[in-house]
């Protein structure tokens, strides 16, 4: 399903709830707009959370510890990305105009807090080489099950060079994900498919994705696009990869032959 929040508003604007709206996706998720000099502080006595900055500068500050973070482009910058469990308390203070993408979601597990850097990010180039680089893109991992294995949450991020396609061959998983759009233009636009539905998605808006189903991405020629990615593992059936689909899975071999061959 898509969503899609326009431009946004100061405070705190809702993408998904765990009871409210698009409940299947089992997380919270939002994004606070603050302004330099508002402050935030999050506490929860269920969830874990993750704070990511997507633009802007802020000062994190949590269990005696206190970071300051900035970002100033999606596209050409690696996360910074905090991770803490539930009973944290966490102050955020925009030490400039910011934009912070909150992921929430139950976990009964204390662990330890964990800021992910730049250099923490695994940065993968995936469709290099293959189908004449039309599925070429940047895969950024901040934290799954193999680095988290304690977390219900994996996030990520994906930036999809123009008129490429992401989240190619088309796979699906039994865990619900959600994707979070940006365009390096703000006309930039692409289009989401979650199964059988197809979608424009621009800048702002999100698409949910229930298990099972699967969602190929395509950016338009001319626009990059940014796409942070959130999937909730469920219980004791974590995300752990991707199952292709069958008549997809060609592609994939080592000598694969696309039209027109040479």
């Amino acid at each position: 399903m898509l969503g899609k929040l326009g431009e946004l508003n100061k405070g705190y604007n809702v993408l998904t709830e765990m009871t409210g709206q698009h409940k299947d996706m089992l997380m919270d998720i939002g994004i606070y707009k603050m302004a330099q000099g508002k402050e935030e502080t999050l506490l929860d006595s269920s969830s874990e959370t993750a704070i990511l900055l997507l633009e802007g500068k802020v000062k994190l500050e949590w269990e005696g510890h206190s970071k300051e973070i900035q970002r100033q482009s999606l596209f050409e910058e690696e996360p910074w990305c905090l991770h803490v469990s539930k009973n944290v308390e966490v102050k955020i203070t925009g030490l400039a105009d910011s934009e912070v993408l909150i992921q929430k979601t139950d976990n009964e597990k204390e662990f330890s807090s964990k800021l992910y850097t730049p250099e923490d990010c695994q940065n993968t180039v995936a469709g290099e080489g293959v189908w004449e680089g039309t599925a070429q893109r940047v895969i950024r991992t901040i934290f799954d099950y193999n680095n988290a294995p304690y977390s219900n949450l994996v996030i990520g991020e994906v930036i999809s060079y123009p008129g490429r396609w992401s989240s190619y061959p088309p796979h699906h998983h039994d865990q619900p994900e959600v994707y979070y759009y940006r365009f390096d233009k703000p006309q930039g636009f692409g289009c989401a498919m979650v199964g059988e539905d197809a979608y424009r998605v621009v800048d702002n808006s999100f698409i949910t994705i229930p298990g099972e189903l699967d969602h190929p991405q395509a950016t338009a020629p001319g626009y990059a696009m940014y796409f942070c990615w959130m999937i909730r593992h469920l219980d004791n059936n974590p995300w752990t990869d991707r199952i292709m689909e069958e008549e997809h899975k060609w592609l994939l071999e080592p000598d694969a032959k696309i039209w027109p061959e040479k």
